[in-house]
């Protein structure tokens, strides 16, 4: 389950990612995985593996999620991307951007849709949620003071204001070079 930002945040951001060290390491050819923007969400929760007959019930639980959502409130969150991070170590460094603005009202509706996820007993990953969005998975591929120095520049990064109008039920093609594909969207 996921948020897509539109694309003009997605841009503003690229712009941001281009200008950093992890950015100039893929520019000169580092394998620093980037993440691709068109592939940039917030995820929600994660299901993993989903049996093909059981998506009727995951599809149910987050139409009641959404729905729930959505009569709770008196508008669409809105939400800007800022700040930054890293989670892991070594060659599982990974480089995020974080969230600002209602970030609330996305921990409502993930609280909703893994609450609506166990009572349809579908099985799921119960981290806590933390939103962001991965930019870079540079590894020990750059240097650990250049990531450091990324996160910093992250820190003080502010995008554009912008409406999480809708969730998104995506599949992952996870790999070198991810991919996600929608399969069902709830206005929010």
């Amino acid at each position: 389950m996921a948020v897509y930002p539109p694309i003009e945040a997605v841009t503003h951001l690229g712009v941001q990612v281009a200008r950093l060290r992890v950015g100039a390491a893929a520019a000169a050819g580092t394998n620093v995985r980037l993440a691709d923007p068109a592939q940039l969400h917030l995820t929600l929760a994660f299901l993993g593996e989903v049996e093909t007959a059981r998506l009727v019930e995951v599809e149910s639980a987050l139409g009641l999620a959404a729905e729930w959502f959505r009569e709770s409130r008196d508008a669409s969150p809105r939400l800007s991307l800022g700040g930054g991070g890293r989670f892991g170590r070594g060659r599982f460094t990974v480089l995020w951007v974080d969230l600002r603005g209602d970030v609330e009202a996305l921990h409502m509706l993930a609280r909703l849709i893994r609450s609506r996820l166990r009572h349809a007993r579908v099985p799921h990953d119960d981290k806590p949620f933390r939103p962001h969005l991965t930019v870079a998975r540079p590894g020990d591929r750059v240097d650990p003071a250049d990531v450091e120095a990324d996160q910093a520049t992250l820190d003080a990064y502010q995008g554009p204001s912008w409406p999480a109008t809708e969730l998104l039920l995506v599949r992952s093609h996870l790999g070198p070079q991810p991919r996600y594909d929608r399969l069902a969207a709830w206005p929010l």
